[in-house]
């Protein structure tokens, strides 16, 4: 354990007004965010060329994706903790430094363990850059309109970013290579590093020391956890090692609790969860995120093998999604002040569950404009709703000095909680999808000539158009258990969220934040 002086923040470049300042320092926070965000998509796009490069095995490339998530989500409280004690401004241009550098290694990668290496390291920068962008909007904008504005662009960008990543990934994998998804990060990383120091004010370093028996054991508990349920997946739930991964998840979820509960200045205060209101947000977010994941992962699906896009189409697809959300945070953060942030959580969720709701009625021959448009249409306008209202009801009334840990604590909410909701989601499609595969088997065999028959014989995959049925079915199956992670965040932001005169009166400026 280190513990750090109390110092004077040191005068920086960063103004306390004036429009031209601060809209730059959003810029490059917001930048930061959009880059360690969309990293997540854009991946997926270039996962068939990295197999062929660097000859992994079907089972190994899911750890592309995995090595980065399960770092990034186990570590985001360790970064958030970081900057409350370190100072989050030099916390946030080293995350981002690192990330850019991991960057670099994943893209000049030659063999499978050194992509690999390198992408948890990416998420180590992510962890370590993502949580401090979020807690430095509470000491670079004042309360009010103002800081509602930034909290509305950080939240479109939160939620946008996973459909950017789409496109952008088909864009570099089409028109140049698969490495430039990871080289184009470096520039990026080195001119928001440049940037931050002559437009974002250093916070105030508060006394205290790395809690880091707790960072230990939520961290491992985290990725226990996430790797049970991928492992459950892919395995299923007797498999040896998914049991052994979930009980090492309680033991180790559970000593943390322990350790934080003795700790004198804990990497995640309990004490915040007696607030009703941040209580009921980290839960909106964990179900939330499973559904937004489980939508881009199944939509990704059925657009290229069922309506036959090409990986740059899809991205384009999901274009509109971006769009509303943006449309749908501005419009957020500017009524905020009227009505508070409950109207638009619920709102939001319930949106959000209408519009997957919609999407279980896609079948083998939806079309896009028919079937798809409207329903990602009313679910990203209600994710829209959201991310805004979710942002600012979990960092109110928080003390500056714990916004850092307040602000981990509600992404690794939202990682986790996709990394999890995923797992499950995956699990009830490979259920339905098998189900529905021994009802098509026959229909196939009946119809099937000798050759058709010796090649399902020997791959055991059915052909078109019976696989898109295989495949709808699943599908179809999966936006109903997302849409009911949904229904449940609607209830939640229903009955546990409550908004008293004070939280508007904050949003209107009026107030401070206690022990801000």
């Amino acid at each position: 354990m280190s513990t750090s002086k109390p110092t004077t923040p040191r005068k920086s470049a960063a103004p306390r007004s004036g429009g031209d300042g601060k809209g730059i320092a959003l810029f490059v926070i917001a930048s930061c965010q959009l880059m360690v965000v969309l990293d997540i998509t854009i991946v997926n796009i270039a996962l068939p060329h990295i197999q062929s490069a660097l000859d992994f095995s079907t089972t190994s490339l899911s750890w592309v994706v995995n090595a980065y998530t399960l770092t990034f989500g186990g570590l985001l409280l360790l970064g958030g903790r970081c900057g409350d004690i370190l100072g989050r401004r030099r916390v946030f241009v080293f995350g981002v430094l690192l990330f850019g550098l991991a960057s670099l290694f994943c893209g000049l990668a030659q063999a499978e363990w050194h992509l690999l290496a390198a992408r948890a390291l990416q998420g180590v920068g992510g962890a370590i850059a993502s949580p401090t962008a979020l807690s430095l909007i509470t000491t670079t904008f004042d309360e009010g309109p103002e800081r509602n504005r930034a909290f509305g662009v950080f939240a479109g960008v939160s939620a946008g970013g996973g459909a950017i990543g789409l496109v952008a990934g088909g864009m570099l994998v089409e028109w140049l290579d698969w490495r430039w998804i990871f080289f184009v990060n470096v520039p990026i990383a080195v001119l928001i590093a440049f940037l931050t120091p002559r437009h974002v004010r250093e916070s105030e370093r508060h006394p205290g020391h790395f809690d880091l028996a707790g960072a230990l054991t939520s961290t491992l508990g985290m990725v226990a956890l996430v790797y049970g349920f991928i492992r459950a997946s892919q395995e299923g739930w007797r498999d040896p090692y998914t049991i052994g991964s979930f009980a090492a998840a309680v033991v180790l979820l559970a000593g943390f609790l322990a350790i934080e509960r003795r700790s004198q200045q804990p990497i995640t205060p309990l004490h915040m969860f007696a607030d009703r209101n941040r209580s009921g947000t980290y839960a909106i977010m964990l179900c939330l995120a499973a559904a937004i994941f489980g939508m881009f992962f199944f939509l990704t699906l059925f657009v290229q093998q069922v309506l036959a896009f090409s990986p740059l189409a899809t991205g384009f697809a999901f274009l509109p999604v971006s769009a509303i959300i943006a449309v749908a945070a501005g419009l957020t953060s500017s009524l905020l002040p009227r009505f508070g942030p409950k109207p638009f959580m619920v709102t939001g969720s319930v949106l959000a569950a209408l519009g997957l709701a919609w999407l279980t009625l896609t079948d083998v021959h939806s079309t896009y404009a028919g079937s798809i448009l409207g329903p990602i249409l009313v679910f990203g306008f209600g994710m829209g709703f959201m991310f805004v209202s979710l942002t600012i009801m979990a960092l109110s009334n928080v003390p500056q000095r714990e916004s850092g840990a307040a602000s981990g604590l509600l992404n690794a909410t939202q990682q986790v909680g996709g990394s999890l909701g995923l797992s499950i989601l995956v699990t009830v499609f490979g259920t339905y999808s098998r189900d529905e595969a021994k009802r098509q088997v026959p229909a196939f065999l009946s119809q099937a000539g000798p050759l058709e028959k010796a090649q399902f014989a020997r791959t055991g995959e059915l052909p078109p158009p019976y696989a898109d049925q295989v495949l709808t079915s699943g599908v179809s199956a999966g936006f109903i258990t997302a849409a009911v992670f949904a229904a449940a965040a609607a209830l939640i932001a229903l009955f546990v969220i409550k908004v008293r005169p004070s939280d508007i009166e904050r949003l209107k400026g009026g107030g401070m934040l206690p022990g801000a």
